[in-house]
Parts: structure tokens; sequence; C-alpha cells
């Protein structure tokens, strides 16, 4: 006999089909960069019935405060889970477990002896609004659990961040 976990939904609908998003990230990170990037989403109604969702994103300050200034370059590489509450409304409150590879690119051979890289281990919690056509906007607060001083860690990593994701729904299961 097949025991499943209790996450896993069988519903009427037995397909893995369920919604992928794609869209535009905007992050600042408190008293430093912004960071623009891009970011998808995923979930399925065979996993916990559509609340939770998986996602991926890259920001970077090389479209955000390096664009056109002498701002570091760096580079934010990750993936996410978070649970959707209220998953049926418009309005849903979501926390978000990430885990990612940070990269800063001083440029000049003088700073090669400074640390420029770090494993990324944020967590965030913000609010979800979906319209009634398939754009939805995601606005969350964040702290990263790794964050750098310079001699332990980029001196540029610094661990409370802001975001706004916009998606658009690139397909939906009905």
């Amino acid at each position: 006999m097949l025991v499943f976990p209790a996450w896993y939904s069988f519903g009427a609908n037995h397909s893995w089909q369920g919604e992928l998003k794609g869209g535009l990230k905007i992050q600042k990170t408190q008293k430093l960069y912004w960071e623009n990037g891009f970011c998808f989403d995923y979930s399925s109604p065979r996993i916990a019935d559509s609340k939770i969702h998986f996602g991926a994103s890259f920001v970077t300050s090389r479209l955000g405060s390096a664009l056109g200034s002498n701002a570091i370059k760096q580079d934010n590489y990750l993936l996410n889970a978070g649970y959707y509450f209220r998953h049926l409304k418009q309005l849903q409150p979501f926390v978000r477990l990430s885990l990612g590879y940070f990269h800063a690119d001083y440029e000049e051979a003088m700073f090669d002896e400074l640390s420029n890289s770090a494993f990324l281990f944020p967590v965030d919690a913000g609010l979800n609004y979906n319209f009634n056509f398939p754009v939805s906007f995601s606005l969350s607060a964040g702290y990263n659990f790794n964050s750098g001083s310079g001699t332990s860690g980029p001196g540029t990593l610094y661990p409370v961040f802001y975001q706004l994701s916009i998606f658009y729904s690139i397909f939906k299961n009905k």
C-alpha cells in the first residue's frame, strides 16, 4: 500500500501542471544598493493544494545602483520555497526560505585579497496580490542570516532587505 505525505494533494486534477509565473524583481538592501533582476515562481495543485511555491531569482546591482556609477557590481542567485496563506484569495500573506550564492566584482586587482563571495540563507515574509488578470505583485521584507563584515564575508552583504516582485502568469492550469 502506498502512503503519501500530508502535503501531497490528490484533488480532482491529477496533473502536475499548476501555475508558472515570471517577472521582475526590485530589491533594496538596507542602507546600501538597489538591485534588480528576474524571478520565477511555480506552484502545483499536487503539492499542498498550491500553498507551497518554489522559485528562482537573479538580482544584481549591475541593473540597479551600479548602472552608470562606480558602485560595486554584485550578483545574487537564489532558489526558494514559500508557504502562501489564504492561497485562494487575491491577497495572500506568505513566508519564504531561500538558499543562494552571492558574488561581488570589485574590478581592481588590489581588492583580490578581500572576500567577494558567500552562500546566502535569507528568510522573508510579505504579501502577494493576484489581480483578476494574469498579473500579481509581491512585497516582502527579509533577513539574510549570512552577512559579511569585510573580513569574514563580503563587506557589501548586508542582512536586511526589501523586495517588490511583479509577476506575469506564463501558464495556469484551471
